[in-house]
């Protein structure tokens, strides 16, 4: 049996590609960049890829290494998911709040509801697993976790949700790419037949779009590129790596600043709900209901 990687350098590797560098990764690390990039040549090693184009500019991803991250990034959520379900059986239940929350719901939205939550509790103690919306719901159902948050368009099994808020997701390219000079609007048969970088299975993002397409009448092809994250994502299309739709709460800055360029689509419904899930037998109480009341006051 292989040994299996070391969880401190794939963690480093997950913080590369979400802050863009190296150098950027030791500060949020608290490592030196030397000491970085000598975990990070050891992982490659290990694992016998080549994980960082390496320049007297810089270091950056290399395309495998882009897809690496992506499983790591799933890998330390499992891990989280473990260490956190095991905290979950052992919290006292008084001043406990856990919490399981997608992606983008978990950047975008939680950190506003938990700041007013906390406002109104101090004391309150809250537990976050961010994760995507598939596994939100498997740790809602069991209840490993008092409530969740989700962006998939349907629920599971076990559970009842409710609408606590919209979004749109969007189709972005680079400035440069060839469809920012269209006139016309890219058709849902085009953006089915167009291979785009794309999270992974799970995701609500993903099973959003898929739903949309289907609903006109298509499918979508295989991803150009699959990826464990929207800021994974978001990254390599701003270094021209391709199309993808992606959540307007995630790229609203960028294309604002016209670092990336919305394409306008037709003959296609990309507007979703984002919902709290909470598991059937049980109506949500204390905590878990106040987070829920923070979020449709929002």
């Amino acid at each position: 049996m292989e040994p299996l990687p070391d969880v401190g350098s794939l963690r480093l590797l997950v913080l590369v590609a979400r802050r863009g560098s190296i150098s950027a990764a030791a500060g949020e690390s608290a490592l030196s960049q030397p000491a970085v990039s000598k975990r990070l040549t050891a992982l490659e090693r290990e694992l016998g890829v080549r994980l960082l184009h390496r320049s007297r500019r810089g270091s950056v991803l290399t395309e495998a290494g882009e897809l690496v991250s992506g499983w790591a990034e799933r890998v330390l959520d499992e891990l989280s998911v473990l260490v956190e379900g095991t905290r979950a059986l052992r919290r006292e239940a008084a001043g406990q709040l856990t919490v399981a929350a997608s992606l983008t719901v978990a950047e975008h939205l939680l950190p506003i509801w938990l700041g007013e939550l906390r406002r109104s509790d101090p004391d309150l103690h809250v537990g976050l697993q961010v994760t995507n919306s598939t596994r939100v719901c498997e740790l809602t159902r069991d209840q490993l976790v008092d409530v969740g948050f989700i962006e998939s368009p349907h629920g599971s099994t076990g559970l009842r949700s409710r609408v606590v808020a919209r979004d749109r997701l969007v189709l972005v390219v680079a400035p440069g790419h060839r469809w920012t000079r269209r006139r016309r609007p890219v058709d849902v048969a085009e953006l089915a037949g167009t291979p785009i970088i794309s999270r992974e299975r799970g995701s609500g993002t993903r099973e959003t779009l898929e739903r949309a397409v289907a609903r006109a009448g298509h499918r979508l092809v295989p991803p150009l590129l699959e990826l464990g994250s929207s800021t994974a994502i978001r990254s390599t299309v701003l270094g021209g790596g391709g199309p993808a739709v992606l959540s307007e709460l995630v790229v609203g800055g960028d294309l604002a600043t016209r670092a990336l360029v919305e394409v306008p689509t037709e003959g296609i419904d990309l507007s979703r709900v984002l919902r709290a899930v909470w598991p059937a037998a049980v109506r949500p109480s204390g905590p878990a209901a106040s987070l829920i009341g923070c979020a449709l006051r929002s």
